[in-house]
């Protein structure tokens, strides 16, 4: 019988513990959301406040849209920080005969590095922006790059995104 009501409070007491961190995601995703609408909102404020506005208005809607960024960002990399079972994927196994080197924007990879097999499909569970029509999300080692396939040309890197 004490095995028993030992059992019944270990639980009672395991459960609530349990179901935290599944709230705590769920509201980070949700501040992800409203900081992106924010952004959106302040840079249209901020082409307003170039058409219509004076100096000190725009310097306003700038400084604004900066620090709405900002937040994103940060709201971003605490989802990161409480999901990293998400971003942590298998090996990468690169083209053969070719070697790892930090990229940037403009860089130009071969076909081989933005085949089909590389490509990140599931974009929106990483909270990655929707790529730009007739672009691709490619993993390149632990980055994640945005690439035009049709010229190879990469157009947007986050580095060190995979653990």
């Amino acid at each position: 019988m004490r095995k028993v009501f030992m059992i019944a409070l270990a639980a009672s007491v395991a459960l609530p513990t349990i179901a935290v961190p599944t709230m705590a995601s769920a509201q980070s995703a949700r501040e992800v959301r409203e900081s992106s609408r924010d952004v959106r909102r302040d840079q249209r404020d901020l082409r307003e406040a170039q058409r219509y506005g004076d100096r000190r208005d725009v310097r306003d809607a700038r400084r604004d849209l900066r620090d709405s960024r900002q937040e994103l960002r940060e709201d971003w990399r605490d989802y990161r920080r409480s999901n990293r079972q998400a971003f942590k994927r298998s090996a990468y196994v690169g083209p053969r005969g070719y070697a790892y080197r930090p990229v940037s924007a403009g860089y130009r990879f071969e076909p081989a590095y933005y085949g089909d097999r590389y490509w990140v499909r599931d974009y929106a569970r990483y909270r990655l922006p929707a790529p730009r029509a007739g672009h691709r999300w490619v993993r390149y080692n632990n980055d994640v790059v945005m690439v035009n396939p049709r010229n190879g040309r990469v157009v947007q890197v986050y580095n060190g995104f995979f653990w």
